[in-house]
């Protein structure tokens, strides 16, 4: 049972990580979209290392990498039907100021209810917010979201939903605004398995997401997601982009994650 005390120091230590200026994180998602109805378990830390390179080309052939994305993102509700993430992303190198300034920090937050929790048989829903960057019109891009899930099946879990962001970021390859979009995600695990703790899971992920827009969120994704255990995972797949003008030729994506200790237990 959670007690008000517990909580207070939860609270109390999450913003002392913050004030030491030690955790980095991104946002739960499927591959490249947070359009997954999958949200961090209370108190929780998960670590994650994300990069995005092209393979087999040279200079002149349109080599290029995205700045690795290293962070944490944490649960921050001890509730089962009303769960709740936040996280900061330290993204580097990020000197995309006008005058070659380092804008590396950015914040996410993501709320929502698992499946049958308003009545049985009803699908998630979560709305979230990612990419809150801190120089205004330069990294706060402040991409909103909703999205619905639910497993189908023999086919998978499934989301869609819209998301809008901030208009001057938000552009086509033309410099016109291209802020509004659909984002939709899809998982089917393989190869079950139990924990020491008789939890079970899937050894084995494949998954895929998609954003619509001619924009820098505009992609698709196709990925592998291995667990060496519940909690260490690494998936890797290609990403390709609505508009390669703008994100540049399609690249390879590995993202190394790990849950740790919560922060504190319930004693017995």
């Amino acid at each position: 049972m959670v007690t008000t005390k517990r909580i207070a120091v939860f609270v109390i230590s999450l913003i002392s990580m913050f004030l030491a200026g030690t955790v980095y994180a991104g946002p739960t998602t499927t591959i490249w979209t947070p359009a997954t109805p999958d949200i961090q378990g209370f108190a929780v830390p998960h670590f994650g290392i994300v990069n995005y390179f092209t393979v087999f080309r040279d200079a002149n052939n349109g080599a290029s990498a995205f700045p690795t994305d290293i962070g944490l993102t944490i649960g921050v509700l001890p509730f089962d039907k009303l769960q709740m993430e936040i996280g900061v992303d330290l993204v580097e190198p990020n000197t995309c100021g006008p005058d070659g300034e380092d804008y590396p920090w950015y914040f996410n937050a993501k709320i929502g209810s698992p499946e049958d929790t308003l009545f049985k048989g009803s699908p998630a829903i979560f709305i979230g917010i990612f990419n809150v960057g801190t120089k205004k019109d330069v990294t706060n891009e402040n991409i909103a979201y909703l999205s619905i899930g639910k497993t189908i099946p023999y086919l998978g879990r499934l989301s869609v939903g819209p998301y809008i962001g901030n208009k001057n970021i938000l552009v086509d390859k033309d410099g016109d605004k291209d802020n509004v979009g659909f984002m939709v995600a899809i998982d089917h695990g393989f190869l079950p398995k139990k924990d020491k703790d008789g939890n079970e899971y899937n050894r084995v992920v494949l998954a895929a997401d998609y954003a619509s827009g001619e924009n820098v969120m505009g992609a698709l994704a196709i990925g592998v997601n291995y667990f060496f255990t519940k909690d260490i995972s690494l998936l890797t797949g290609p990403v390709f982009f609505n508009d390669v003008e703008i994100n540049g030729k399609w690249k390879w994506t590995t993202q190394f994650g790990i849950n740790l200790d919560k922060i504190f237990g319930d004693k017995k």
